[in-house]
This record gives structure tokens, C-alpha cells and sequence, in this order.
């Protein structure tokens, strides 16, 4: 069995497990080990994953075992002759070794966006959503950590046909003074980007918005995140697993297309957009 072969197998193995970034690198490091993977001990694959020993027994746990021998035990069975998924062992006579693991990542990415459109497919809960969204004067946009990125591009966009839109994407104290003090000015909603790992404040955060009479627009990565149970409407899109650190093309791409929506709620949306280019034109904002 060649390399490509065995690693492709050890991806199949990890698939579908929620990892930490550590476990991930673990995962990763076994692949690139993969033909001697089932030879190493829990010390030698913490050495070469430059990890401690008790991660790469969580690491196993998180797979299902009940320890790194039974996960070793696994890897060692995969290793067999006759190890592998129907017609793996014709592909290997006919020498297609098939997707890199960063080519697998590409492809799961793309699998995540296609179901993504099979789910635009009814356009009522992006159009509701938007609806509560375009309607807030002043409109609160939040996301902390992972999610602080997505909460900032859509904020950047949204600030060009939105007279008022406040990005809140750091923790702290002063957090829910600012969600109070949005809906003291007249906000009704919030929109909420909500990604794993998910942050304790987040949901505390979300608390302070439901206490303070805003409906909660969540764009999550699963309809049981745990911000969908504080949230009025939840627009899920999954995030990709397949390399260290999660991808999130769905979020963003269901985070744009809400802002697209919105744009049809929102009277003037394309003045302000149009006025927005006079100004960049004028003060030679780009460098076209």
C-alpha cells in the first residue's frame, strides 16, 4: 500500500469528528506519518505533532476510543492488505491515489457551499431574517473570535447602504454596555455571527440583547449552536473541518446573501450605495 493510499485511508478515519486545532495537528501529523503511523507510541506522535502525550490520548477519545492502544489497534487494521473502502484496492492496481489532503479540504468546502445552495433553495427564512435585520436603526452586528472576521466584512458592506450599523467584535465589560446603549438609540435587532469554538460571552452577550428587547438574527454554523437557543431566527451554514483551523466560506457566503436581501428591504439602499461611489470617485478611494 502506498503512502497517498494509507493517508487517504486516515482522513476517511477522521472524518466527521468535531477536533480541536491541537487534535487536528495530530490528525494531520498521522497522515503525513501514515505509513508508519500504526508503529508509533502516544509519546513519539506527541513528539512529532509537538503536542503533550495526554492530547494525543484525548485525540483518541475524541475518535471514539477508549485510548491511544485501541486507536493504534485501528491505524493497524487500516494498514491491512484488505483494509479500505470498496475499490480502494482497484484504484491502487490503477495507480489513482486520488485527493491530497489539502485538495480534500478544497473539495469538502465545496460540498459545504453546494448545501448551502440546496438550502437558498426556499428563500423565506433569509427574507424574514433580513427583514428584522434592515428594519433596526441602529443595527448591532456581532462575532468574537472566529466569528470577529465575519462580523467585521459583513459590517463593511452593510455600512454602505445601512445609515447605522455597529460592529461588536470584542469581549469584554464594555460589550453588553454597547448592546445596551444600541437599543437604548432605537435598535430592534441584532444580527449575530456565531462559529466554533464558541466563546462563553457570546451567549452572555446574547442574553444581555434578548433582556434589552432586540430579536436575534444568528447566522451559525449548525442549527444547534448553542446561540440558536437565545436566537429569533437561526440561518445555518457549516464551516470546513478538514484542515487545523475551520474554513468558513458558508457563513460568509450566507452572511453576503442576507446583506443582498437586505438590500431589497431597505428604501434608499441604493442611493446611499450610489452616493458612496460619487465620494469614493471624488477623493480617489481606489486605486482602479
Amino acid at each position: 500500500m502506498n503512502h497517498d493510499d494509507a493517508g487517504s485511508r486516515l482522513l476517511r478515519l477522521f472524518e466527521g469528528h468535531r477536533l480541536t486545532p491541537a487534535q487536528r495537528r495530530i490528525a494531520h501529523c498521522l497522515v503525513q506519518h501514515a505509513a508508519e503511523a500504526a508503529f508509533l507510541s502516544s509519546v513519539e506522535v506527541a513528539e512529532l505533532a509537538g503536542v503533550s502525550q495526554p492530547s494525543v490520548t484525548r485525540f483518541a477519545m475524541a475518535l471514539g476510543f477508549d485510548g491511544y492502544p485501541a486507536l493504534r489497534r485501528q491505524l493497524r487494521e487500516l494498514g491491512s492488505p484488505d483494509a479500505g473502502v470498496p475499490g480502494a484496492r482497484a484504484d491502487e492496481q490503477a495507480g489513482d491515489a486520488g485527493p491530497n489532503e489539502h485538495q480534500r479540504a478544497v473539495l469538502a468546502e465545496i460540498a459545504n457551499l453546494q448545501r448551502l445552495a440546496g438550502m437558498l433553495g426556499d428563500p423565506k427564512p433569509v427574507a424574514g431574517a433580513a427583514r428584522l435585520l434592515a428594519a433596526s436603526r441602529p443595527l448591532p452586528v456581532l462575532g468574537l473570535r472566529a466569528a470577529a472576521a465575519q462580523a467585521a466584512g459583513f459590517a463593511y458592506f452593510a455600512a454602505k447602504v445601512h445609515p447605522d450599523v455597529r460592529l461588536l467584535n470584542e469581549g469584554g465589560s464594555m460589550l453588553a454596555d454597547r448592546i445596551e446603549q444600541a437599543a437604548a438609540a432605537g435598535a430592534s435587532a441584532l444580527l449575530c455571527f456565531a462559529l466554533p469554538r464558541y466563546p462563553a460571552e457570546l451567549t452572555d452577550a446574547l442574553g444581555v440583547a434578548r433582556d434589552a428587547g432586540l430579536s436575534v438574527v444568528t447566522v451559525a454554523d449548525s442549527a444547534f449552536a448553542p446561540a440558536a437557543a437565545l436566537s429569533d431566527v437561526v440561518l445555518a451554514a457549516a464551516v470546513g473541518t478538514s484542515l487545523v483551523f475551520d474554513t468558513a466560506c458558508g457563513p460568509m457566503m450566507l452572511g453576503r446573501v442576507l446583506l443582498e436581501a437586505m438590500c431589497d428591504e431597505m428604501p434608499g439602499a441604493e442611493g446611499r450605495l450610489e452616493a458612496f461611489e460619487v465620494s469614493a470617485a471624488a477623493r480617489e478611494l481606489f486605486a482602479e
